[in-house]
């Protein structure tokens, strides 16, 4: 189901479940300004583990993979079953979870690589858009909670 097309931003939600209320426009807007076009799209595990598999040849279901087109074109596909999974061994709600999730996913659109430079970055913007929630997403404790394969990911490649 496509949710329509607003300010070069489409969202599309091919799951059953809901999407959640946050602000998605003004978080690209603000970290990619507003000419660079997203299209942000829902997926089921099957869906998010295919595309690990066929893009990154990695074979685990991630929470969230983003690819970018064009200069100024990306997407991002959020496995909502794994980010609403995951999010209450941080003891934060799903919604906030996946709003990290597509910080994380913008901030890779806009070159960033894991690190601390990263994480500085997506607090900032959590604490932007969501300085009322008492359980901000502390990267640190999210890297630490993969297991050891999904952790190598984060090294920076040279």
């Amino acid at each position: 189901m496509n949710l329509g097309e607003i300010d070069n931003f489409s969202l599309t939600n091919k799951t059953k479940r809901n999407v959640p209320d946050i602000p998605f426009v003004s978080i690209k807007n603000k970290i990619l300004g507003p000419s660079y076009g997203i299209s942000l799209v829902f997926i089921g595990p099957r869906k998010a583990k295919d595309l690990n598999k066929k893009y990154r040849h990695k074979d685990y279901f991630p929470n969230v993979l983003t690819f970018p087109l064009e200069k100024k074109t990306g997407e991002i596909f959020i496995n909502l079953s794994q980010a609403k999974k995951e999010s209450a061994s941080y003891q934060q709600s799903p919604d906030l979870h996946i709003a990290f999730l597509f910080i994380h996913g913008l901030l890779h659109l806009k070159g960033m690589s894991h690190g601390s430079k990263m994480e500085g970055e997506e607090k900032k913007f959590l604490e932007t858009f969501f300085r009322d929630d008492q359980k901000l997403h502390h990267r640190f404790g999210y890297r630490n909670e993969l297991d050891s394969s999904r952790r190598l990911r984060t090294k920076k490649r040279r």
